[in-house]
């Protein structure tokens, strides 16, 4: 008899100790819910900072670009200045008489010829190394990656010297066939790794029902990586449109480009410091334009191949 009596008030508070743990668990999850909501809340503050930090020398640029030279000259800054046009004025020449739509066309030139050109050789053989792979693939990726760890510098002699002696200097021909040897290794990487999530499914019922090689390329591979190539054109034209140094050693008077154009505002007199954000804020605009009316697909395009 005594037994039972001894066990029945230890089953009373186990069962009295059950509600308690029961009602503590929602108050552990609305704990772990407000810390996460405040590591969110955190991350956010991280990201505007971080984004405000990497826009503020672009707004410091405009603002600067419509000053005056002298408030734009002092120390510290003169942020709250009367704002003036006369640096976009003295850009498209109105005191000089200097045109800048010559190297601006020039520039828009090289890098749209170059971009396409860049497309075309890069498709057939990001192709080849990603849906129909060819052997020892990998070796082939790394000799294109290789190909960009040569400094500019090295080879800006011989480029000199052979375009000297074929006649080519001071030509946009010239800049289209650097710009497209410079920018088709990174091409071919970014395409291939677009075209590595088209489905091979799709490209063999297309084969059997028929479908040529270019037909293929034309209606399924083109407009299912859109967004893949959007994306490579886009850097290929902003790395196209902003090199300087081929540009302005390999070119004069005739094939001179924007960032060369822009350096002709530091001159022996002094740095005009209005005038040139005013000229590098112009000479962004068409990048700018491009990359605002390419935003969805190059979002699209950029994140293709980062979840499998």
């Amino acid at each position: 008899m005594t037994a039972p009596t001894l066990d029945r008030p230890s089953t009373a508070t186990t069962r009295r100790s059950r509600p308690t743990r029961a009602s503590s668990a929602p108050g552990a999850i609305a704990g772990r819910s407000r810390r996460g909501r405040a590591g969110g809340a955190l991350l956010g503050l991280v990201a505007w900072f971080v984004g405000l930090a990497f826009f503020a020398p672009v707004a410091w640029m405009v603002l600067t670009s419509l000053h005056s030279e002298t408030d734009a000259a002092t120390n510290p800054p003169s942020v709250l200045a009367p704002l003036t046009l006369d640096g976009y004025a003295n850009f498209f020449g109105a005191g000089s008489g200097a045109s800048p739509w010559p190297p601006l066309i020039n520039s828009a030139s090289a890098s749209i010829l170059s971009t396409l050109l860049v497309l075309v050789l890069a498709l057939p053989a990001a192709y080849a190394l990603s849906i129909r792979p060819v052997q020892k693939w990998s070796d082939v990726m790394f000799f294109f990656l290789s190909t960009k760890m040569l400094p500019m510098v090295a080879g800006l002699l011989p480029v000199y010297l052979i375009a000297s002696r074929i006649g080519a200097l001071d030509s946009i021909g010239l800049l289209v066939v650097l710009y497209t040897s410079m920018n088709l290794p990174i091409a071919i990487w970014m395409l291939r790794s677009f075209l590595s999530e088209i489905p091979v499914e799709i490209l063999e019922a297309a084969a059997i029902d028929g479908a040529s090689l270019p037909s293929i390329f034309r209606r399924i591979i083109v407009p299912i990586s859109g967004p893949g190539l959007a994306a490579t054109a886009l850097i290929c034209f902003i790395f196209s449109w902003n090199e300087l140094l081929f540009a302005s050693v390999l070119t004069s008077t005739q094939a001179f480009t924007a960032p060369v154009f822009l350096t002709s505002f530091v001159t022996s007199q002094g740095l005009f410091l209005a005038q040139v954000c005013a000229a590098a804020v112009a000479v962004s605009f068409p990048v700018l334009v491009a990359g605002f009316a390419a935003q969805d697909k190059l979002v699209q395009g950029l994140s293709l191949g980062a979840v499998k």
